[in-house]
């Protein structure tokens, strides 16, 4: 970590909690927050929090993004940084927010927000720089990082350098990791068939790493490749990394 970074490293955090997360994998949150906790930050978790607006605006409902767009405005007043245990949707808070709002009365509180929304592994090494002691067997994983992590949010290299640090994980790296896994919510209701192909394709590219666990930072990827890949009766398991990492490193 830099002098930079050590000096603007932050003593209080805001965390949003995914609506994915909060209805059908709520370890993954607690996991991200303690991670957080156990650095020494103060986590505050907004109880008015909803959703971040993606469906509705990637289904062409801009008003009604906006509309619960604007409740995370309110829901996240203070001056803190604002993490997210999800790329996709920490892509739409800070790539879409100040376009969404643009014209609008809201349009610079938007602009103040977004610049203040980071993904969670990014948090963790771009800003607070964390070292990992790896407390866990010996395992072999493989990484899959979710399209908005990798283009809206820039995020590519940090969970794998986080991964890089345990002393006895093998990261295998996926020839075709940058590849969709088909998911993309309403697409994968809208475009089943071309989904169903993409996942297959995902599933066996996973498989062919011989990793025993797939591991990434947005849930819906993980439970459209994990559900393909109990379909299709393949070895591996998957994970959130927040879950990963506390297991691994604090036993939790």
């Amino acid at each position: 970590m830099t002098d930079t970074a050590q000096a603007q490293r932050p003593h209080t955090v805001y965390f949003f909690g995914t609506c994915l997360i909060d209805l059908f994998y709520p370890n993954a949150g607690l996991a991200g927050m303690e991670l957080l906790q156990r650095q020494g930050l103060k986590v505050v978790f907004p109880q008015k929090q909803t959703c971040c607006g993606q469906p509705a605006r990637n289904n062409g409902y801009q008003d009604e993004a906006r509309m619960v767009a604007r409740l995370q405005l309110d829901a996240f007043p203070g001056d803190w940084p604002i993490v997210v245990p999800s790329g996709s949707c920490a892509g739409m808070m800070k790539t879409h927010y100040p376009e969404l709002f643009e014209g609008t009365p809201d349009h610079a509180r938007a602009v103040a927000f977004s610049a203040r929304v980071y993904e969670l592994t990014q948090f963790l090494v771009d800003v607070l720089g964390v070292t990992l002691v790896d407390k866990g067997e010996k395992i072999t994983v493989t990484w899959h990082p979710s399209c908005h992590s990798q283009r809206e949010m820039g995020v590519r290299e940090q969970p794998k350098a986080l991964l890089r640090q345990l002393a006895n994980v093998t990261l295998i790296e996926n020839p075709r990791e940058a590849e969709c896994c088909g998911f993309g919510g309403a697409f994968a209701v809208r475009q089943a068939e071309i989904s169903a192909a993409m996942v297959t394709d995902k599933v066996a590219s996973i498989a062919e790493t011989g990793a025993a666990e797939v591991l990434s930072g947005d849930c819906g990827c993980l439970m459209n490749i994990t559900g393909a890949a109990g379909k299709s009766r393949k070895a591996f398991t998957g994970r959130h990394i927040a879950e990963f990492l506390l297991e691994r490193c604090h036993g939790r």
